[in-house]
């Protein structure tokens, strides 16, 4: 079984997106790889049973990505193993007027995964920094005290949100949340061919809109403010992991890696134990059941 080096991923120091590679495929071919990916997936999801009976941590997975990066088929495929009670998937997209008349945080926060759960957000809180500073005009909508205009969105502004970010995942993690965050990292390259296939094969029509386009002109931008925000917001508590996205096989392989390798050193989360007495009758309580007398 493939063991990913995870300190290739974590984002521990400041660094470039540029200097972080996009493709990986650890010299194997593609059946070999989604073979790894199936048995990982299959001892993850067997983690996620233990996690729910255990019932004191819940887990956060929040991915992040430039269009057609794969994270829905990424979701798709690493928790085909989970008993579907297990996984909650939010998709985050353009908030809705009862949102807009929250803070920013609030839609994040009531989706939320509880005790004993996954919760997958598909695009995160961490639009916030991301798609409003490169169409800083979309704050307005949020009517907060004190911006007027967009020239009154200064890099104050934008410190504080990261602040705010930080300090929300850490009150997160201080109640029992394991976070997980993942930028995957797709090439500009890599990102036209998709867009492309999207337009070629008739099933994959619907994913495509003018927008992509207009998008991807803006793809500068995007790489600029994604690497300030995974930068200034990876912690100990809730670490950015950028992952190469032009392989989506093992792009897949890498986060399922990951969760595992990281989730199973919590010694702590184990199945709960029957109490003594319970325990004492066991062979008892088979009888009763075996001649049918309950």
């Amino acid at each position: 079984m493939i063991k990913a080096d995870i300190s290739k991923y974590r984002v521990n120091e400041v660094k470039k997106l540029s200097e972080r590679p996009t493709y990986e495929d650890f010299g194997k071919s593609e059946n070999k790889l989604e073979n790894e990916l199936i048995k990982t997936r299959c001892i993850l999801g067997e983690f996620q049973d233990v996690l729910y009976a255990h019932g004191k941590y819940s887990v956060l997975i929040c991915l992040q990505g430039m269009d057609s990066a794969g994270k829905d088929s990424l979701i798709r495929e690493v928790f085909k193993d989970f008993n579907i009670s297990g996984v909650e998937v939010t998709s985050f997209k353009v908030p809705t007027d009862l949102e807009l008349k929250h803070n920013y945080l609030w839609r994040h926060y009531i989706a939320l995964p509880a005790k004993g759960k996954f919760g997958v957000f598909n695009r995160t809180h961490y639009e916030n920094v991301l798609v409003t500073r490169v169409h800083p005009q979309y704050i307005m909508a949020e009517n907060i005290p004190g911006i007027h205009q967009v020239s009154d969105i200064d890099q104050k502004f934008w410190d504080k949100r990261f602040e705010q970010i930080v300090n929300f995942e850490q009150h997160l993690a201080e109640h029992g949340t394991l976070i997980f965050k993942f930028f995957l990292h797709l090439s500009r390259e890599e990102q036209r061919k998709r867009l492309l296939r999207r337009l070629e094969k008739r099933v994959k029509n619907w994913k495509f809109s003018p927008d992509d386009l207009e998008e991807r002109e803006l793809w500068d931008s995007y790489q600029k403010y994604y690497e300030e925000a995974i930068n200034r917001t990876s912690t100990p508590q809730a670490p950015w992991f950028v992952i190469p996205a032009d392989n989506k096989t093992a792009s897949r392989l890498i986060v399922t890696s990951i969760l595992l390798q990281e989730l199973t050193q919590f010694k702590d989360i184990k199945e709960p134990e029957l109490s003594d007495k319970v325990k004492a009758n066991l062979e008892y309580y088979k009888e009763l059941l075996e001649k049918g007398k309950v």
